[in-house]
């Protein structure tokens, strides 16, 4: 079977990877979310399930009412991060555990975000103006087919929007103000006794994280055409396997900041494609059916983390084999 039959006999399967491609990007814009407060602020943060939505539902009803689609954006990125600041209010002011003071944000935002729809639970999108519609009338004028112009319109305002969250995210976190809010992650009593406001660090990184989760459900929600309420179930999953997925493929300790955030781009899109190919015929040549994607998820994290366990191991087994080498031909060499 040459390659162009291949193609064709599987074009269903070939969409939907880049159709898994494309979201991966948009998706990878919530786990760089997820990666701030679960790698530099050492925050499990839960809110992420509801402000995924909130940021749909709040870019959904403004399109509707007529606002351009950008600006909408731009609103939804904000309300995240008016979620993330009571998280952060929760944590810190309260002195509520972290994870709970997540899970009090997400239950809230669920009937916040039917509220902003006004009592639905999802809009559709597709006959009002989006950030996708010139993108999608520009491709067609160059002759893109149809069934693709979806896809890549996508791809291009994912890689648009990702490269240039990693830009600004890579400079400010490079800042003094940014160290400072690494350190807290890091070691927050030593960051205290240099005089670092602890606090305020968590409820800011907070804040930027939330900012993202807004931002990546409102271009989730623009470039599927229709925002739900249940658009971030599951999220943090799917953020922490992006994260590990990223990092198991492509990091080491001595990588900079920049490529980590790209690692965890990559681990989206990894995700996604695995995501796909299980709904796809070709999953369902293996007898796979969308409801076992949260077994590959759970298979797929528990793999991710024994790799490094497993790279160990072989690390210290072939020192052990090295050392015991060298002793034997020093034993060997006395005996002489």
């Amino acid at each position: 079977m040459n390659i162009l039959t291949w193609f064709e006999s599987n074009i269903i399967t070939v969409l939907s990877l880049e159709g898994a491609i494309a979201q991966g990007i948009i998706w990878g814009i919530m786990a760089i979310g997820v990666y701030i407060t679960y790698r530099l602020l050492d925050f499990s943060d839960l809110s992420v399930d509801g402000t995924l939505g909130f940021g749909a539902a709040v870019s959904a009803i403004l399109i509707t009412q007529g606002m351009d689609p950008y600006l909408s954006l731009l609103i939804a990125t904000i309300a995240g991060g008016l979620a993330g600041l009571a998280t952060g209010i929760f944590n810190t002011v309260f002195k509520i555990p972290p994870i709970l003071s997540g899970i009090l944000t997400m239950i809230g935002l669920y009937s916040i975000s039917i509220r902003v729809m006004k009592g639905s639970s999802n809009i559709a999108l597709f006959q009002y103006k989006r950030i996708t519609t010139p993108l999608n009338d520009w491709l067609v004028s160059l002759g893109v087919a149809e069934n693709a112009v979806t896809n890549l319109s996508t791809l291009i305002i994912g890689v648009v929007f990702a490269g240039a969250l990693i830009g600004i995210l890579y400079f400010f976190f490079g800042t003094e103000f940014g160290t400072a809010i690494r350190a807290t992650g890091s070691n927050a009593n030593m960051s205290r006794a240099l005089g670092v406001n602890t606090d305020l660090m968590k409820v800011v990184a907070l804040v930027i994280s939330n900012a993202l989760f807004g931002l990546s459900g409102a271009l989730i929600g623009q470039t599927q055409g229709a925002a739900d309420v249940q658009l971030g179930q599951g999220a943090i999953v799917i953020g922490l396997a992006s994260i590990i997925i990223g990092e198991v493929i492509m990091c080491r300790k001595d990588h900079s900041f920049w490529y980590k955030l790209c690692a965890v781009i990559v681990g989206s899109i990894i995700y996604r494609i695995i995501y796909a190919l299980t709904i796809a015929p070709l999953g369902q040549s293996l007898n796979l059916r969308a409801y076992d994607t949260k077994l590959i998820t759970a298979l797929i994290i528990a793999i991710a983390l024994a790799i490094p366990v497993i790279r160990k191991s072989l690390a210290e087994r072939r020192l052990r084999k090295a050392n015991d080498k060298k002793f034997t031909n020093v034993g060997g060499n006395e005996n002489a």
